[in-house]
């Protein structure tokens, strides 16, 4: 089964409403409206209302005086607090001075790799959906084509190129991560270059040009760690907007027609080891897990809740 409804980040209460995104001033007929809920983005953080429980705070568009980037997110599908269901979500991009005006404790800006998981249903993917996209606007001010500016469009969803009028879309890029597993029912963890020396997570890259998801499992195991694994299986993915990537989970098993040596890269993954069940729950104190919004964690703790059976 899936682990895609139990991920964090894979979360979201919203319709994304791609057939009003076309409507020529929509965006604007929105942003005209006290009803519309808006969720700002400053600094690739997402700003929390104050209180005990993480929730985003929400605006009106006549409480936001600039912005860089407006994104359509969509509708509600359902109550939640003081929102009907049918809401329309919009997020505002703003600079420095929008930001710090609105909110200078800095504490209240929430970065959404560490705490996303803290959230609802609904703000997770709201906050998820605005990310990416913002991420996306920086990214494209300028044609990969001809190098003219670029304007957005659709309300949001789509930049054009001045010089050629050609449509610009949003890019996701896939990445595979990998539990393995060996005949004794052990996992292998991967400590990576950039990360301090106790981390440890799965193995994990991007899948190539002209390749498959499976065809970038057994690649990347091989490249980072020297194990040939096979039958690849799918668990489940999420995405993961920092800057642009969707994880793509896999298990995985090892090939016993090869040795098998435990070979770090010595680039990218610096220690490699073996843990069963009963010695990464001993080692958890010494060492770092992935963090709770991780597709790497998730895969991880259902490994070890499959030990109780």
């Amino acid at each position: 089964m899936s682990l895609t409804d139990k991920l964090p980040l894979a979360r979201s209460r919203i319709d994304r409403d791609a057939v009003s995104r076309k409507i020529p001033g929509f965006l604007e007929e929105l942003w005209s409206s006290p009803a519309t809920a808006v969720v700002v983005i400053w600094r690739g953080e997402a700003l929390v209302a104050p209180g005990p429980n993480a929730q985003l705070a929400i605006f009106a568009p006549a409480d936001i005086p600039q912005f860089r980037h407006r994104i359509y997110l969509g509708l509600t599908t359902e109550n939640n607090r003081a929102l009907a269901a049918g809401t329309s979500f919009i997020a505002a991009v703003v600079d420095d001075e929008v930001g710090e005006s609105l909110e200078p404790d800095v504490t209240r800006w929430m970065s959404a790799r560490t705490l996303a998981h803290t959230l609802d249903d609904l703000d997770s993917g709201v906050v998820i959906e605005a990310l990416a996209m913002a991420n996306w606007h920086d990214a494209h001010a300028f044609s990969p084509s001809t190098g003219a500016v670029t304007a957005e469009s659709q309300a949001g969803w789509t930049r054009v190129d001045s010089e050629t009028g050609k449509d610009i879309f949003p890019r996701t890029d896939a990445a595979v991560i990998v539990l393995i597993t060996d005949a004794h029912d052990r996992i292998v963890l991967g400590s990576n270059a950039l990360w301090e020396s106790h981390r440890y997570s799965l193995l994990a890259g991007f899948v190539e040009p002209g390749e498959s998801l499976e065809a970038a499992v057994i690649r990347e195991v091989w490249e980072e760690s020297g194990l040939v694994v096979r039958r690849p299986r799918y668990v489940g993915s999420q995405p993961w907007p920092f800057p642009a990537s969707l994880m793509v989970g896999f298990e995985a098993e090892l090939d016993p027609a090869h040795r098998n040596e435990l070979r770090p890269d010595g680039t990218e993954i610096v220690d490699l080891r073996w843990f069963d069940r009963e010695s990464l729950r001993t080692e958890s104190g010494g060492i770092t897990l992935p963090g709770q919004p991780s597709i790497a964690r998730a895969m991880i703790d259902h490994w070890l809740e499959r030990g109780k059976d």
